[in-house]
């Protein structure tokens, strides 16, 4: 991708890409050692920072690239809890979302893949406006650096769980994984790095041959077609049964166990019945469900059910033998939920939405 002057994203580059970038203009290999640890190490975004890196070589360079500014705009940060949620503006004035969330294990971060999405989910506050662009893997990382330097501190786990459909951005989200585990960057473990998906079968098998020990969460939201059908219109395209053959592929190639994310919705999805369907389908594979209550979206009329329900929903799970626990639920009062605090500013200021073509 390219900004309307031309210039593509510095900061999205591989390192292996950066050195052949500045070979091919005739300079030495440790350029790219140099400019790469500025970038992804100290997390400078301006090339006047890079003290030892020749004027004329940044002059070329920067001719040609750019490091996409992911610039903070707003943050609220919670009372209960700590949560801090960033809504960040991009080059082209496009907004969105991070979150940072602290826990005894360390910090995390939940980052935005796209501006907007197309998935449609009916209880999400991200798909309202649809897809804007695809975010580039430094607009992704910009996200994570922005956030260490304005907390001062170091973040260990990154969730591709914000706004957007990290497997519709399949090219980008990869090399953003692999900038994240590069260490002569960031260097954060795989391990640490959680992809999640509305279930793209197809891409799921793909990314199973990509050799990351990612952890792959994957939205199912119901039992069966019929009920996925209604909060989810990919479940037109990719049926319940194709989604979990996908996961037991990925299973296979990869031995890394996966995760279901599934929002409870009152009286659509969380009666008994569901329970004991949901135990069925994920029989025999290494697995853990993730329940979550719905935040409530002023534009959506799902609503959360009683902690009663969730209970009983769990205890059902459990005595089928899956593994289950109840997320956490952090930043609710700085509407911490995908897309909420940019679907708030939009209607406050009437932001415009832009292609990032203009």
């Amino acid at each position: 991708m390219e900004n309307n002057e031309g210039r593509a994203d510095l900061r999205s580059l591989q390192y292996e890409e950066l050195k052949e970038v500045l070979t091919g203009m005739g300079h030495k290999g440790y350029r790219a050692d140099q400019i790469f640890d500025w970038i992804h190490r100290k997390k400078v975004s301006d090339p006047g920072e890079m003290k030892n890196i020749p004027s004329s070589l940044k002059e070329e360079l920067f001719k040609r690239y750019e490091i996409f500014p992911v610039k903070k705009e707003l943050v609220r940060v919670s009372r209960l809890d700590e949560t801090r949620k960033y809504l960040f503006r991009l080059w082209d004035g496009n907004l969105i979302e991070s979150v940072f969330m602290k826990y005894a294990h360390g910090n995390s971060v939940c980052v935005s893949t796209q501006a907007g999405c197309r998935m449609g989910c009916r209880f999400c506050a991200s798909a309202i406006d649809g897809l804007i662009r695809d975010l580039t893997a430094g607009e992704m990382l910009g996200q994570v650096y922005g956030i260490e330097k304005d907390t001062g501190e170091r973040v260990s786990n990154v969730v591709m769980m914000g706004t957007g459909e990290p497997l519709d951005n399949y090219e980008n989200s990869v090399s953003f994984i692999r900038l994240l585990n590069d260490e002569r960057g960031a260097n954060i473990s795989q391990r640490s790095i959680t992809l999640s998906t509305c279930g793209l079968a197809e891409r799921i098998i793909r990314l199973r041959d990509e050799d990351l020990a990612i952890t792959l969460a994957v939205s199912l939201h119901a039992p069966n077609d019929r009920k996925r059908s209604l909060i989810m219109p990919v479940a037109k395209r990719y049926t319940v049964n194709e989604v979990i053959a996908a996961c037991r592929d990925y299973y296979d190639g990869t031995n890394r166990r996966l995760t279901f994310e599934y929002s409870l919705i009152e009286g659509l999805n969380d009666s008994e019945e569901d329970a004991r369907e949901l135990s069925e389908l994920l029989a025999g594979l290494n697995a853990h469900v993730n329940l979550i209550c719905i935040n409530p979206v002023r534009e959506k009329s799902f609503r959360e059910p009683t902690v009663q329900a969730v209970r009983a929903f769990q205890n059902k799970l459990e005595k089928n033998h899956i593994n289950v626990t109840i997320r956490r639920e952090l930043g609710r009062d700085i509407e911490g939920a995908c897309g909420q605090l940019r679907r708030s500013r939009i209607r406050e200021t009437g932001d415009s939405l832009r292609s990032g073509k203009e």
